[in-house]
């Protein structure tokens, strides 16, 4: 079934710029995997296993790993692209919808996590959202990552010059967030202690290719000059890695916060 938006949700919607849409395929095969810890950490501190929401879940990434561990996920995104690529899951309900104006029913939420994603939402006005949802005692969780480590310096480097330099005019202002970890950001509601995770994989040059391809500043660069950012490395890198399959450990350290609302 394809998601579909109420009238309210469409006027909701008229300020959402979708920095994806153009890069949804990739976004779906490239981004990396957060660590079962993570969800482990937060089935722990949740006040049932009920209900969570996922918000701005993208393809469904972080939606679908919670539907392991929570009777129901409803995941939502403003952004039709990247829900039309979600991978349909038994215990995951789609909605085509804002951060701001999630059309969920008061107090019915156990967890309300935001995945790389939070530096874009009106915070305010999301907060009030997450205020309105959760159950008393219920718990939000948001997290971000900023640029991978390459276990080999030189592909590190060429990585961190395209990332800084070739699109890193082409960001948006809102990655000034992720880029200082979140410090500027403050919850709502009583901060948890959160143990420290990082997602890790091994990776090809033809998936840290696509990953690059997947973020929004290339996306914007590809907009705004007509050409593939991509072509600028591309040789250099290929040059670094050496066999075309040979695999390098990638590494994310993930910045999480959390808090609780008031029991009462």
């Amino acid at each position: 079934m394809h998601p579909t938006r109420t009238d309210d949700e469409d006027r909701m919607a008229c300020d959402f710029i979708d920095h994806f849409a153009s890069v949804s395929g990739s976004y779906a095969r490239f981004r990396p995997t957060y660590p079962s810890a993570l969800f482990a950490w937060l089935e722990s501190v949740a006040p049932t296993r009920q209900r969570a929401w996922d918000c701005a879940t993208g393809t469904g990434q972080c939606a679908l790993a919670l539907a392991e561990r929570f009777e129901t996920v409803l995941a939502t995104d403003a952004s039709a692209s990247q829900l039309a690529l979600a991978e349909p899951h038994p215990r995951v309900r789609y909605r085509l919808a804002t951060a701001e104006h999630s059309g969920l029913l008061a107090h019915s939420m156990d967890l309300v996590t935001v995945a790389q994603a939070l530096h874009w939402f009106d915070r305010d006005r999301f907060y009030r959202e997450v205020e309105r949802v959760l159950r008393p005692g219920g718990v939000l969780a948001a997290w971000t990552y900023g640029l991978a480590r390459v276990e080999a310096a030189g592909i590190d480097a060429i990585l961190r010059h395209f990332y800084g330099e070739i699109v890193g005019p082409y960001w948006p202002p809102e990655k000034v967030l992720v880029d200082n970890d979140y410090r500027d950001i403050t919850l709502p509601c009583e901060a948890l202690a959160t143990p420290a995770f990082a997602m890790e994989t091994f990776w090809n040059l033809e998936q840290l290719l696509g990953y690059c391809a997947s973020w929004s500043a290339t996306a914007r660069y590809v907009a705004a000059t007509g050409s593939d950012p991509l072509e600028w490395i591309r040789p250099a890198m290929q040059r670094a890695w050496g066999e075309r399959e040979r695999q390098y450990r990638l590494r994310w350290p993930l910045t999480l916060k959390a808090c609780r609302r008031s029991p009462g």
